[in-house]
Formats: C-alpha cells, sequence, structure tokens
C-alpha cells in the first residue's frame, strides 16, 4: 500500500492549515493470528485528500473499519479538532480512552452494492430510511422529501430522487451514497474503491465532485 497525499491549505478558510487531524501511530490488525496490517503511521489534516493504493487484500479495507472503530487494532487512531483536545478512537472493542473534547463525525461510502434492476424501491425511499429510519413501506413525508432533496443538492443529484435504485449507473449510485454519508456533515469522509463501475466521465466527474466538497464543507476526504 501507499498514501497519496493533495495539500489544498492554500485556500483561505476558517482557521489555519493544519489546526485538526486524524493521527495513526504504529496501527496493526491481526485477524486469525494472521498480521493484516502492522507499523501503519500517517497524518490526514483538515483540508486535505489522502489516496490510499494497493492491490487487492493489501488491507486497505481494514484500515478503513479500524478508523470506523469496526475492527479491533494496536497502536493509536486520535483525532485533534480546531482548539480541543486530542480524543483516542475507540476500536469498538474497548471503551474510549479519552471522554473529554469532540469526538470526529466520519462519513463512509463502501463499495458500490449492486441493486435488482427490478426493484421498486427509490432513491427518497432508501435514503428516507438510512436517514431518518422512516419504513421504506409506507409513504414519505414533506419533511424527509423536502430533507433528502437537500442532501442530494450536494452533489447536484436532485434528479435522482424518485429515481428507482436498481436503475441508477454506477456513476449516479456512488452520488446518493456520497449524499448519504454527508448527512450529517462530517470531519472526515472514508470512501472505499470510490470509482468501482463508475467509467471514464464518471470517474472525472466524481473526483471533481470530491474536491468541491472538500472546499466547501471544510472537511478531510480520504
Amino acid at each position: 500500500m501507499r498514501f497519496s497525499k493533495q495539500n489544498h491549505s492554500r485556500i483561505p478558510m476558517p482557521g489555519k492549515p493544519g489546526t485538526c487531524r486524524l493521527q495513526v501511530r504504529d496501527l496493526g490488525v491481526t485477524l486469525e493470528g494472521e498480521s493484516i496490517l502492522r507499523d501503519i503511521t500517517f497524518q490526514l489534516n483538515c483540508r486535505e485528500i489522502m489516496a490510499l493504493i494497493g492491490p487487492n487484500g493489501a488491507g486497505k479495507s481494514s484500515l478503513f473499519r479500524s478508523i470506523l472503530g469496526q475492527m479491533p487494532y494496536s497502536g493509536t487512531i486520535t483525532f485533534s479538532p480546531a482548539g480541543g483536545p486530542a480524543v483516542r478512537l475507540s476500536d469498538g472493542a474497548n471503551a474510549p480512552l479519552a471522554a473529554r473534547g469532540t469526538r470526529p463525525l466520519i462519513g463512509y461510502v463502501p463499495q458500490s452494492p449492486s441493486f435488482d434492476r427490478g426493484d421498486p424501491v427509490s432513491v427518497l425511499d432508501f435514503f428516507a430510511a438510512a436517514v431518518t429510519r422512516w419504513p421504506v413501506c409506507l409513504p414519505v413525508p414533506r419533511r424527509h422529501r423536502e430533507l433528502v432533496a437537500r442532501c442530494l443538492a450536494r452533489v447536484h443529484g436532485e434528479d435522482l430522487l424518485d429515481k428507482p435504485m436498481g436503475g441508477l449507473s454506477g456513476g449516479q449510485l456512488q452520488r446518493v451514497l456520497l449524499a448519504m454519508a454527508l448527512e450529517p456533515l462530517p470531519h472526515i469522509l472514508i470512501l472505499d474503491e470510490p470509482l468501482s463501475g463508475v467509467d471514464i466521465e464518471g470517474e472525472h466527474q466524481l473526483l471533481e465532485m470530491l474536491d468541491e466538497i472538500r472546499t466547501s464543507y471544510d472537511l478531510s476526504i480520504f
């Protein structure tokens, strides 16, 4: 695996570059006695985009799951908010070691799921069920429809509101999943293989959108 970082701190924004950061030190992950990751150390500052590049099975998803608190790990993962104390993130198996301070909100876009082309569930139904827990079998209230429309507007996907999930292209599906990950707005956005199933034109559009999201909402993207 290797890391590729793009720093955009030259863009005027509130606060000083680097005043908040995600820091991973000496991270290791062991599954069934096998070392999946070891000695992983890096830092992701505010307003940066970092790409993690490596072959299948290299442990990329395991690293993401560790940051999300879904997988036990050794080493430390800490988040330092602007103007606040650093907080050590829990691995999901242990209680947080630093109760003081602000834990980060992390938005997560998983590898693109597939949907049955004949599935009648619309983007509105799917999105509302995910972010408001509204039952997918009931008509969506106007207040939830307006919320979903606002969320889709963040990724220029307003026209997808009433489309069936099974009829979306790869790029359209990524827009919907991205909009869901941005509600509520996170400190850090993690995307697992975001370009999978997306054509060349869609790749350019998605990358431009991610840069727009970073600058508009002042967050870090991994």
